[in-house]
């Protein structure tokens, strides 16, 4: 499915949808995976999906600490997003040093990865993969897969 996108306000509702029609995996952490060059709104969407899950903490992307975790409030499908920023890392095998592995086995775990193919070697199926697009008018392509 692939979708325009004209603003952050856009951008905002499209994470409210797609939150709402998530369903947590049983037996391990729901996988999502954000693709799109540097500017194409991976981490917007991280803030509307944690805004959507009802987090109020600031959300910035974790390039230099790899990962952040966060707390959901009562009630949620899920407990914790885990937001990783793979960037900077040349591998998978990279994602050992923050205990990824053990993060996938929790059903609790929403797990957002950006720059997921600097680390496809280890990461499993995503349950939803996700690529960002933008366009000199402004405007961004987001395709479901």
């Amino acid at each position: 499915m692939e979708k325009t996108i004209h603003s952050l306000e856009e951008l905002g509702a499209e994470a409210q949808t797609f939150i709402a029609s998530l369903t947590p995996q049983v037996g391990g952490a729901t996988l999502i995976t954000l693709s799109g060059e540097l500017g194409a709104g991976k981490t917007a969407f991280t803030q509307a999906l944690a805004l959507a899950l009802g987090i109020t903490d600031v959300v910035q992307s974790p390039t230099f600490v790899l990962e952040k975790i966060y707390t959901l409030p009562e009630g949620r499908s899920f407990r914790r997003l885990v937001h990783i920023d793979a960037y900077r890392l040349t591998s998978g095998s990279d994602l050992r040093t923050i205990a990824f592995d053990q993060m996938m086995h929790d059903e609790e775990n929403l797990i957002v990865v950006e720059w997921p193919e600097r680390v496809a070697d280890m990461l499993p199926p995503a349950d939803a993969a996700i690529t960002l697009v933008a366009h000199d008018d402004g405007t961004r392509t987001m395709t479901y897969a």
